[in-house]
């Protein structure tokens, strides 16, 4: 037996997929693993798509290839399912052969998808899912991370409500991973600022009635002397910051904070002119050339601006392709090695993935809400670009 075919039985006889053999001329495939039914968030996925494709166009001058080889794009739907996503993945790095997967949109969901990255020893590039514990200690070698973290969410957000002894907060997320690792962090942020965090509340996802939880937070607010805030940090629907503004905590002094969002939950934020916040990424506030050809791009294509996700996506692609063509082969460990440490340019400036954790460092916006009646949605317009060196973003897994 060849030494060829007796790696092939062994892979077999141990349940694993063995490759075939690239030729020089084959596609580089890359699968696209995310929901695109049965949530919500599916928006949020077919944003990162489009900004994925448009993305793989720029870095290579609309060739769709590197090196000489076409890029082909695979796409799987997790169905917002983690038994789905688990299934659909290892079909992607097994019977479609995928040098690589890009994924995906919940945060809980691509939980699930960590071990089969470990299984097939291939690499998961998560965009646009949050949690920092997806690049944290369950994680593994072969995950790299574009997207934000929750840790630069809260600590931006920390940032832009400038805390110090005489805040007080309220928050609300909904319970689960993103939720949960989102809070977390926004308490390490005002560590050592004097802010108090005066009670948490935590609802499940798609929670439509918010009374009971915004009651107990005002009541945990309202005799506070200093500023008084409820910070809400819900991805979903179901309007938590409409329904507690409804409730007149005014009456309290109370006011809401809350990071920015997708385009169509923007005119919701017309009922909060002057409030502060921080965001991943809006495209007025960004002024380099990827970003003016995405907006430019995008808006003769689809006739609106990109959004929160189309920019993510982008990102991603933009790692993918400079890491294909600076390392030496396609093999995995060389991708790894490429990729660690690697800096970028995206739509939101330079990004920077940490050798430590494979997390891309990267700026966030502060913005302050300005309402404009030729506007259909409110402006999260720039106050100031916070950069990566002013976050301390835990480390979180050491190679």
């Amino acid at each position: 037996m060849t030494p060829l075919k007796f790696l092939a039985a062994a892979g077999l006889a141990l349940g694993l997929a063995v490759p075939a053999a690239a030729q020089d001329d084959d596609p580089i495939k890359i699968a696209l693993v995310h929901g695109l039914s049965g949530s919500a968030l599916e928006a949020f996925s077919k944003q990162t798509q489009t900004g994925f494709e448009m993305g793989i166009e720029y870095a290579t001058d609309g060739s769709m290839e590197v090196n000489g080889r076409k890029i082909e794009l695979i796409i799987k739907d997790t169905q917002f399912k983690p038994d789905v996503a688990r299934a659909v993945l290892a079909e992607a790095y097994g019977d479609d052969e995928v040098l690589l997967a890009v994924g995906g949109t919940s945060s809980g969901v691509t939980q699930a998808m960590l071990p089969i990255a470990e299984e097939y020893e291939r690499i998961l590039l998560v965009e646009p899912a949050v949690a920092d514990s997806l690049t944290g200690p369950d994680s593994n070698r072969w995950v790299f991370k574009t997207s934000r973290n929750s840790s630069m969410d809260m600590q931006a957000q920390a940032l832009a409500l400038q805390p110090d002894e005489n805040l007080y907060v309220a928050t609300l997320a909904e319970d689960y991973a993103f939720g949960r690792d989102g809070i977390q962090a926004f308490k390490n942020a005002l560590d050592g600022t004097g802010a108090t965090v005066v009670t948490e509340e935590y609802v499940p996802q798609g929670t439509a009635d918010f009374t009971a939880a915004a009651e107990r937070m005002f009541n945990a607010l309202k005799d506070k002397d200093g500023r008084k805030v409820i910070l809400v940090y819900i991805a979903g629907g179901g309007d938590a910051p409409g329904k507690i503004q409804a409730m007149d905590p005014d009456r309290f002094g109370i006011e809401i904070s809350m990071g920015g969002h997708i385009l169509p939950v923007l005119p919701t934020y017309t009922r909060f002119p002057g409030m502060e916040g921080a965001v991943y990424y809006y495209y007025e506030a960004f002024d380099n050339p990827i970003n003016n050809w995405l907006v430019e791009q995008h808006m003769e294509r689809f006739d609106s601006p990109p959004d929160f996700f189309t920019a993510g996506g982008m990102a991603a692609a933009l790692a993918v392709v400079k890491a294909l063509k600076e390392s030496p082969s396609l093999d995995t460990e060389d991708l790894i090695e490429t990729m660690e440490g690697m800096s970028w340019d995206t739509p939101k400036g330079e990004m920077t993935f940490r050798p430590e954790d494979h997390q891309a460092l990267q700026s966030m916006l502060h913005f302050k809400i300005r309402v404009d009646d030729d506007v259909e949605w409110a402006i999260p317009e720039k106050v100031r670009i916070i950069t990566p060196d002013e976050m301390d973003i835990p480390v979180g897994r050491e190679n």
